[in-house]
């Protein structure tokens, strides 16, 4: 039998200054952040732009891409092979969004690919864990084509263009490649494709710390928005919750769900995944306990507020106890 490991694994966070940014990344959530406006948590990533290390255990030290590609086994491959993807695919986030992000948009995998030397494109989703009494996001526009928007940009028609409604703590938003977006006043758990490539189309005229501007990328915008997208007028989750579980989305990238724990009502989540991805976000926290395998030793962590885990493969079922709400994420059975 091999030797046994470690199946749920903690990291060191990657922390990203942003002139929309905060400090309640520090205050909220207990990490030690650099100074000034921290907008980006990167949890847990295996991206260039922000490889996270294991923490402790077994692995500790090793960044996530290095396990991804020299320990396939962890994540449901075969050792000696590559997983199924030729990267970990998924990025997740908290942001502390102080002021307006700049009005962006994302490509999809075909648009990334081909001009973004190989990138993913990035579908995302946003859980509002907090927001502020005024707090808003934008997202979708009233153009009808690619002409159309270009001039009401010109125009500096804002107010006309841009799709806005007001958001509270627990919305939900998934937010496609070719969507129109920004967003004020929240803390939010992203779930995302393993990407960082950002269209801006405005950024209200901030400058930065040195006086200039922030790139803007109007072509690339006008190439990839989605014209003909559905406009979105409320986060409301409306899925019912069954036994502490209420699954927000399901996409080709992702399924994404909100787990919540309360003292007398433990959660058991089914880990029959290549790897499930966790964040507490809420709550005074608690514990979480895997079943263990042949490959992985049962074992119990604490959790706090801010505490972020990867269930390996072969982990067992996860046991969640205490006070505390979560988001958790895994790659669907293609």
């Amino acid at each position: 039998m091999a030797t046994q490991h470690d199946g749920l694994l903690f990291f060191e966070p990657c922390f990203v200054p942003k002139i929309w940014g905060g400090r309640k990344l520090d205050r909220e959530f207990g990490y030690s952040i650099p100074d000034g406006p921290v907008g980006e948590c990167w949890a847990i990533s295996a991206h260039p732009n922000g490889d996270c290390k294991v923490a402790r255990g077994d692995f500790a030290g090793r960044t996530l891409s290095e396990l991804w590609s020299d320990e396939p086994q962890l994540f449901g491959g075969t050792a000696g092979e590559a997983p199924a993807q030729d990267r970990f695919p998924l990025l997740i986030k908290i942001l502390d969004v102080a002021d307006y992000l700049s009005v962006q948009v994302h490509p999809d995998d075909d648009y990334a690919a081909a001009h973004e030397n190989g990138s993913l494109g990035k579908s995302e989703c946003w859980y509002i864990a907090e927001a502020e009494p005024d707090a808003r996001v934008m997202i979708g526009q009233h153009a009808h084509n690619r002409d159309e928007f270009a001039q009401m940009v010109a125009d500096k028609r804002w107010g006309e263009l841009l799709h806005e409604i007001p958001i509270k703590k627990g919305d939900f938003f998934a937010i496609e490649p070719g969507t129109v977006h920004a967003v004020k006043g929240a803390l939010i758990l992203e779930t995302q494709q393993s990407s960082d490539v950002t269209y801006r189309v405005y950024d209200f005229d901030r400058p930065q710390a040195d006086g200039t501007l922030r790139e803007l990328h109007m072509e690339q915008c006008l190439d990839v928005i989605d014209y003909d997208a559905p406009l979105k007028n409320s986060g409301e989750v409306t899925a019912p919750e069954v036994d502490g579980i209420t699954k927000l989305m399901t996409c080709k990238y992702f399924e994404v769900a909100r787990v919540r724990v309360r003292p007398d009502a433990p959660v058991t989540l089914a880990q029959d995944h290549p790897f499930m991805c966790a964040s507490v976000i809420e709550g005074e926290g608690g514990t979480v306990t895997s079943a263990g395998s042949d490959a992985c030793r049962a074992e119990k962590s604490e959790l706090s507020r801010g505490s972020h885990f990867l269930a390996l493969t072969g982990s067992g079922d996860l046991t969640l106890e205490g006070d505390m709400e979560l988001i958790v994420s895994w790659v669907p059975e293609s």
